[in-house]
């Protein structure tokens, strides 16, 4: 009758351990079931689940694993493990299988905690953590630092809608963001990404700085975020806010345009998504002036905007066209998805406002970025603590794979 051993190695780490180890394993012709090995701070673990075949002696494999272990000063254990719990090893491969990233300025022992404590209640098993950030010298302060750790769990979510909600209490709570998806094919493929330009690509709304140029900036600044909490429709709160800037002198665009704030992270991100071959895209309720001004910025594939009407050198107080809002920016992403052949689920978008909804809702990953509360609450994944670049995280990318 087969043996089944599960070896459990732990000490200081250093290269050609696994070699030596799988090596003993090796003149004994066993079979290995399962392996994993973690090192942090140079200190190893390694996990071996070996079968040591019928009319084979396991003593002599438990012996000389243990010598080969001493020699390399690593402590080693070892539990059998019965047919019925190899099998029930076997069967839960069948379960889903999540990820969820925890990311913000620093982890806390609180936030790995309170996310742990919420997997287990929702009735999921941790199988892995992975940190996908980069090492961080106390020597080197940093503004933009960021930290991040990956969740591998798996088993059945009876109740998905409570199990965001509880993350998204963490995240109101703490200094921390919390996604939770899929772990499929998708995740690690997707293909396609599209911003939201005002407060999301930009730190400011356009419209609001071509109020102030007007003279009107509290009037349109207050109509902008009631329209972005969803408490005014768009089209209307477009059209009152479009009134307020007729007559304006065409020739503040350019110096508004030069001076827009680019959002943190959105560099780094853009950059390397262009690497890793992405289409990018912005899908604006803002004006192709400043869009396309963004596209030639950081070399965008695409730009759906307002076009602003202007006559005489001035701005009509009207816009060319259709007005792009929520339901146009989720068609557009719908065309774009078409005409590059790909999956929804291989698309990602990016928004703030009630009128990204429609399009986030779209998106296989759809993301509220520094959102309004209703927003917030209504998508699927937010990130309210890190920059642009922590969408990266959420694709599964590591620090050490990519640098600003």
């Amino acid at each position: 009758m087969r043996e089944i051993i599960l070896s459990n190695i732990s000490g200081v780490d250093r290269p050609g351990v696994t070699a030596a180890l799988t090596g003993v394993l090796a003149e004994h012709e066993v079979n290995i079931l399962d392996v994993g090995q973690a090192v942090i701070h140079d200190h190893l673990s390694l996990g071996l689940l070996i079968e040591v075949p019928a009319g084979e002696d396991s003593g002599p494999v438990m012996k000389d694993l243990l010598f080969g272990a001493h020699q390399l000063g690593l402590a080693i254990d070892f539990t059998p493990i019965s047919d019925a719990e190899y099998q029930h090893w076997v069967e839960a491969a069948g379960k889903p299988r999540y990820i969820v990233t925890v990311l913000g300025r620093r982890l806390r022992a609180r936030d790995l905690s309170h996310v742990a404590r919420v997997v287990a209640t929702h009735g999921l098993n941790i199988d892995g953590i992975t940190r996908l950030s980069g090492r961080h010298s106390f020597r080197e302060a940093s503004r933009q630092r960021l930290a991040c750790v990956e969740f591998s769990v798996r088993g059945e979510v009876a109740d998905p809608h409570e199990l965001r909600r509880a993350f998204l209490e963490i995240s109101r709570d703490e200094a921390v963001d919390i996604a939770f998806q899929e772990d499929d094919l998708y995740r690690r493929n997707r293909r396609l990404i599209v911003f939201d330009m005002d407060s999301t690509l930009i730190q400011v709304e356009v419209i609001d700085e071509l109020a102030k140029a007007a003279g009107d900036g509290d009037r349109v600044a207050a109509i902008t975020e009631a329209a972005m909490r969803g408490e005014i429709d768009f089209k209307e709160s477009f059209r009152r806010r479009m009134a307020l800037l007729k007559g304006l002198d065409a020739s503040v665009l350019w110096d508004i345009a030069e001076r827009l704030p680019i959002t943190e992270g959105a560099d780094h991100l853009i950059a390397t998504l262009k690497k890793l071959g992405y289409k990018i895209g912005i899908l604006s309720g803002g004006f192709s002036y400043f869009a396309e001004h963004l596209q030639r910025r950081f070399g965008v594939d695409c730009v759906s905007a307002n076009t602003l009407d202007i006559e005489n050198g001035r701005l009509t107080g009207e816009i060319k066209g259709e007005i792009v809002d929520g339901e146009m920016k989720a068609r557009l992403l719908l065309r774009m998805i078409e005409q590059l052949g790909i999956d929804r689920q291989q698309a990602i978008a990016v928004g703030d406002g009630a009128n990204d909804l429609p399009m986030l809702s779209v998106a296989g990953l759809g993301i509220a970025f520094h959102a309004k509360p209703v927003v917030r609450d209504s998508a699927r994944h937010a990130l309210s603590t890190v920059g642009l670049d922590g969408i990266l995280y959420l694709i599964g990318v590591r620090d050490r794979e990519v640098k600003p």
